[in-house]
C-alpha cells in the first residue's frame, strides 16, 4: 500500500447500529478462517455499502485500525466488481492480526466470490 489516505465515501458505509443489527438478523453469513461476511440484498440500491467490525480482542487501536484500513483499501480496489445491490458487514477474526494487505484482500475476495457477490469482469 502507498501512503495515500484511504477514504470510503459515506454512501458506501454502514455506520448505524440498527443497520448492522438488521443485516445480522435478516441477512446471510459465510466465513473463512480470517473473516466473517454478513450480507443482505437491497434491490434498487445504486451502490454497495460496507460495515466493518474489528473487536478489541484483536489488539490495540493501532492494530485494529490497520486491519480496518486494509479492508477499506481492498473494497476500494474491488469497487467496480462488487454487486451494487448488497449491504455487506465484515467481521475480522484473530488470524487477521498476522496478515498483510494482500492476504486480507485475498481472503475477502474468497468470501465475496463464494457467495457470488462479485460481478464478472
Amino acid at each position: 500500500m502507498n501512503g495515500k489516505v484511504i477514504v470510503l465515501k459515506k454512501k458506501y458505509r454502514i455506520k448505524d447500529n440498527k443497520e448492522f443489527q438488521y443485516v445480522f438478523k435478516h441477512g446471510n453469513s459465510f466465513a473463512n478462517r480470517e473473516l466473517v461476511l454478513y450480507y443482505i440484498e437491497k434491490p434498487g440500491q445504486q451502490h454497495f455499502r460496507i460495515g466493518l467490525s474489528v473487536g478489541k480482542k484483536l489488539g490495540n487501536a493501532v492494530m485494529r485500525n490497520r486491519i480496518k484500513r486494509y479492508l477499506r483499501q481492498a473494497f476500494l480496489e474491488l469497487e467496480g466488481y462488487i454487486r451494487p445491490t448488497t449491504d455487506i458487514i465484515i467481521i475480522a477474526r484473530y488470524p487477521t492480526r498476522q496478515m498483510n494487505f494482500h492476504d486480507v484482500k485475498k481472503s475477502l475476495v474468497h468470501l465475496l466470490s463464494k457467495k457470488r457477490l462479485l460481478l464478472k469482469k
